[in-house]
């Protein structure tokens, strides 16, 4: 059909709070259905796999981007962190990062760029509380 991509991820509601966290490890684009699980959410764990939509190009790692393999990028126009700064979500944390993408190294710009847009990046032994 014409669908593109598919999502799969997971909100999860804690019965006594109300609260939930949204898990999205591979998203391809931020649809209206996926922005919708969004509403409310205090913690969304987010796909960070690419920091450029090309990245994996450029390296000579791969002959696609990372839209066509099912991952929305980081950075440039339309990119998860343009969309997702500004959605009043307590937590925002890009896990499922790929070892190309630069916000894996602490003091990289790009990571600095991350932070400053109010968003994390996850650590092995990354524990959330909702």
């Amino acid at each position: 059909g014409t669908e593109r991509g598919r999502v799969v991820g997971y909100r999860l509601t804690d019965g006594h709070s109300g609260r939930s966290a949204v898990y999205l490890p591979g998203v391809q684009e931020l649809t209206p259905a996926v922005r919708e699980q969004l509403d409310d959410c205090a913690c969304l764990l987010v796909d960070g796999t690419c920091w450029h939509d090309d990245e994996l190009i450029r390296l000579g790692l791969a002959g696609k981007t990372a839209r066509e393999m099912g991952h929305l990028p980081i950075d440039g126009p339309n990119g998860s962190r343009e969309q997702l700064s500004s959605l009043p979500i307590e937590r925002k944390i890009y896990i499922h990062i790929n070892n190309t993408n630069p916000i894996l190294l602490e003091d990289a710009p790009e990571r600095l760029l991350v932070e400053k847009h109010g968003m994390e990046v996850a650590m092995d032994g990354l524990e959330v509380q909702v």
